[in-house]
């Protein structure tokens, strides 16, 4: 048999993943909702075993759970559904008013002897458009889950196979004796993550709702709705759910205000972020800045709006994969923290 050059070898990889991606984004439409159901069945497997502990059968616990998730869908959407609607509509008064206020900024930059082309900077930079970002959001979010009869389904599925599944995983790995660390570490790990990514999302979410709604803004729920969302988004998810309601303050109550509300959004994600997070999650998932911000686009552009906020988990699948084989370490060293490389060796 011939030998293949490692060059070789590599194009042929390539070559690989391009078909597999290419497939993934074709059938973007079958993927991204299971994809969502293994995460949520994830997430509510801890109730799973907490309503075992009161020896309550699991099929009562899988109907408790699916009517507890559906419940809290229900409840969000009838909340959030009436302020999407009065938003749209209102829009293009806001996007109006705000490059009223973009234009008076030129203006002042052109007195001070800072020449700036109006119309050009305009056409560059339309500060409207953060808005499009929070509504689509919001509505790519909503298309998704257009298939919850499929999502609730599969998860009810999940939930069943929950317990013997990483017994599956052992024996379909030839590894009956169950030694298999990283597999359990795996399962610990984004099971954990989930669970208090979503806790602390959901107090930055009904932080940012409360604190807006004291300061009287329009459409509290929604900004707090997408701060929980965005939240899942590593690094820069803050920061965008933070712009559009940053703007409508400079809109509609003022500069002041505005910055009151710029202050707070970083006053509450520094706490929840910073000191909150940490607490509980400990060192994280030994993923570098570098790779949780270029996963996001990544997964983004693969996956959409749920690609981005499942990155950071998405990634450690692919990285405990590339741990776990020989040719294939350097490069889960590669995705890794320096910290978690150094105690590795």
């Amino acid at each position: 048999m011939p030998q293949v050059s490692p060059a070789h070898r590599t194009l042929v990889i390539l070559a690989c993943l391009v078909i597999v991606f290419a497939g993934i984004k074709l059938a973007s439409s079958i993927v991204i909702p299971f994809i969502l159901a293994a995460f949520i069945a994830i997430i509510c497997s801890p109730m799973l075993h907490f309503f075992a502990r009161f020896h309550i059968p699991k099929g009562i616990s899988i109907l408790l759970i699916i009517a507890i998730v559906v419940g809290i869908g229900v409840s969000l959407a009838g909340l959030v559904g009436q302020s999407v609607t009065d938003f749209s509509k209102q829009l293009p008064s806001y996007k109006a008013q705000l490059q009223d206020k973009f234009v008076w900024l030129i203006n002042i930059a052109a007195t001070y002897g800072v020449p700036v082309d109006k119309q050009q900077l305009i056409k560059l930079f339309d500060p409207g458009q953060v808005f499009d970002v929070a509504t689509n959001t919001l509505s790519s979010l909503g298309g998704v889950m257009a298939n919850i009869f499929l999502i609730m389904l599969t998860v009810i599925f999940m939930l069943f196979e929950a317990p013997t599944l990483s017994q599956k995983v052992h024996l379909a790995l030839d590894d009956p004796e169950m030694k298999m660390k990283a597999i359990d570490r795996f399962l610990e790990s984004i099971n954990s993550y989930l669970a208090i990514k979503t806790l602390v999302s959901l107090a930055t979410g009904v932080l940012v709702s409360v604190f807006l709604w004291i300061l009287g803004l329009d459409y509290f729920l929604l900004w707090g709705v997408i701060a929980f969302f965005l939240n899942y988004i590593p690094n820069i998810g803050s920061i965008i759910a933070a712009v559009p309601a940053v703007l409508l303050a400079l809109v509609t109550l003022g500069p002041l205000e505005s910055g009151i509300v710029a202050i707070g959004y970083v006053v509450i994600n520094t706490v929840m972020g910073n000191i909150i997070e940490p607490k509980f999650m400990g060192k994280g998932l030994g993923l570098s800045t570098l790779v949780v911000f270029l996963s996001l686009i990544f997964w983004g552009w693969l996956l959409g709006t749920v690609g981005m906020l499942l990155s950071v988990p998405l990634t450690m699948v692919v990285k405990i994969g590339l741990e776990n084989t020989e040719k294939g370490k350097w490069l889960a060293v590669l995705l890794g923290n320096v910290d978690e490389n150094k105690d590795a060796h």
